[in-house]
């Protein structure tokens, strides 16, 4: 189990250096859906089931919908990148990292040794309580601060769009 964590723990390190240095920000996007299944893989085997399952959902879905919006956004302009974008070469590197999760979570599978908690084990209820309860103003907090990105990602969006048209 230690050594499953070890290299969930490198493949995390290398996906994410590889989402800080690569040029290309679909090549990027890859590599950093890599590095968030693989954390969720690392909460996974310190008994963090629910962390785990969050991670996936929340960070993973929520940043592969606006990352494409983003892309969506900027439309005609990004036309004839998306072909160099869509090559074999950008998909080696995340394809080999998810195939090493991959083989992880299959020999958790067929080993049946689940880790179990050490800490007692929260409850979704006490967590949406906790979440709408006292930390309300966190959670309002956070979604006033994601939508101006949204917005500035349009104007962005919209800005370079119609430079392109007068090129």
């Amino acid at each position: 189990m230690e050594m499953l964590f070890y290299i969930a723990a490198a493949v995390t390190v290398l996906a994410t250096l590889r989402v800080i240095t690569h040029v290309h920000a679909v090549h990027a996007l890859l590599y950093l859906v890599v590095a968030l299944i693989a954390l969720s893989l690392i909460f996974y085997l310190l008994g963090a089931q629910f962390a785990a399952a969050l991670e996936i959902i929340i960070y993973g879905g929520a940043i592969m919908v606006l990352f494409i919006f983003v892309v969506m956004l900027l439309g005609p302009l990004a036309v004839e990148q998306e072909r160099t974008w869509f090559s074999l070469s950008a998909w080696v590197g995340p394809s080999i990292l998810a195939l090493v999760l991959l083989g992880e979570v299959g020999y958790l599978i067929a080993s049946g040794d689940h880790p179990t908690m050490a800490v007692a084990e929260p409850r979704q209820k006490a967590i949406s309580i906790a979440l709408y309860g006292p930390y309300i103003i966190g959670v309002e907090l956070a979604s006033m601060l994601l939508l101006p990105g949204l917005i500035g990602a349009y104007h962005l969006g919209r800005r370079l769009s119609s430079e392109a048209r007068l090129c």
